[in-house]
């Protein structure tokens, strides 16, 4: 079946990506349509990713009585009168929504023009967002669906020797974010040039684009702490940096732990402290409830890191994360999904 889709959601890796996973999915079955915002991370992923984005204006969610309120109104009231015409134009028989303040004016436009729309949940706790989204939608999806190129990960062999890495070490992938996450490139930093890592182990840094040129400067000053970490400002693909990865230290994002389930990776998690109602918090407690991942408050990094990395980076207790991190492995929502679209636009009654 050849089907008109419009998918909305931006900000973050963890709102694209599982639209672009989606999209990839369904090939040559769909006409495919981005909205997103002009100067956030979409208006380079989507293109790259061989996507046509449509940019509207829009602005964050407040819940505060302030100028900012008037200014949000006005942007998403534009953002909503550039959507319905968009969508006029793409006539979409369903707009998927992935997550991030962009989609409520596209949301808004669609219902308005009696379009069906599909809300992909990837957390634990839906932001404010999704929660005001909700009675506008069709369908809730969970699940997190996962791109093309982690399903087919590169050997460990072969991913170490991409980043210059030893092979005969351990490995531990850095993961901050598509902004990348400063408290923890200070922290791992501050392990490289002391010495601090565990014996016998390296790292992949992920610093985002802020970030690259002090952690190489410093690793520069660390002396052999170079020899033992390469940094990369961002990965578009991160396949190569988690078929290297025994270890990820990372935020508690959806989409990242989506990915860790689906690959099996045990981790250190460190939720951000300033999400919307502490949801990566919340994301982050199923995988240390099921002994898949240790978590370390934020504030506690600099103090905590060490052992903990210590602490799990011995054999017995490494071995026995990666089996739960395995056993947390989701069936692929992707069929479903696919399934929930066909079901979508084969309705017959009113959206």
């Amino acid at each position: 079946m050849n089907v008109r889709i419009v998918f909305t959601g931006g900000g973050t890796g963890g709102h694209i990506y599982p639209a672009i996973a989606i999209a990839d999915a369904l090939g040559s079955d769909a006409n495919v349509t981005f909205i997103g915002s002009a100067h956030r991370l979409e208006a380079r992923l989507v293109p790259q990713a061989g996507y046509r984005l449509r940019t509207v204006a829009s602005r964050p969610l407040t819940r505060r009585l302030s100028f900012d309120l008037v200014r949000t109104i006005v942007a998403n009231l534009v953002g909503v009168v550039q959507s319905a015409r968009i969508l006029r134009a793409c006539r979409p028989q369903l707009v998927v929504a992935t997550g991030g303040y962009v989609c409520f004016p596209v949301v808004l436009a669609a219902r308005a023009l009696g379009v069906r729309v599909a809300l992909l949940e990837l957390n634990a706790q839906p932001g404010l967002t999704n929660r005001l989204l909700a009675p506008f939608v069709s369908d809730v999806w969970t699940g997190i669906p996962v791109r093309a190129s982690l399903r087919a990960l590169p050997t460990r062999e072969v991913a170490l020797a991409r980043f210059g890495l030893d092979g005969q070490r351990r490995t531990l992938l850095v993961l901050g974010g598509s902004q990348g996450a400063r408290s923890l490139n200070d922290a791992v930093l501050a392990l490289l040039t002391t010495g601090g890592l565990p014996d016998g182990w390296q790292a992949v840094l992920v610093t985002g684009e802020r970030d690259e040129d002090h952690a190489r400067a410093a690793l520069a000053a660390g002396g052999s702490a170079r020899d033992t970490a390469v940094v990369r400002a961002y990965l578009d693909d991160p396949a190569d940096a988690y078929a290297a990865a025994d270890l990820v230290l990372a935020r508690a994002g959806a989409s990242t732990l989506g990915e860790l389930a689906f690959l099996g990776k045990p981790a250190v998690l460190v939720p951000y402290p300033h999400a919307s109602d502490d949801h990566q918090r919340r994301n982050a407690e199923r995988f240390a409830a099921n002994g898949a991942a240790v978590v370390i408050d934020d504030s506690d990094l600099a103090t905590r890191l060490r052992p903990v990395l210590a602490e799990v980076s011995a054999p017995a207790r490494l071995a026995a994360m990666h089996a739960n991190a395995q056993a947390l492995q989701p069936d692929d929502p992707i069929v479903a999904i696919r399934a929930r679209i066909d079901a979508l636009i084969a309705r017959k009654d009113a959206p």
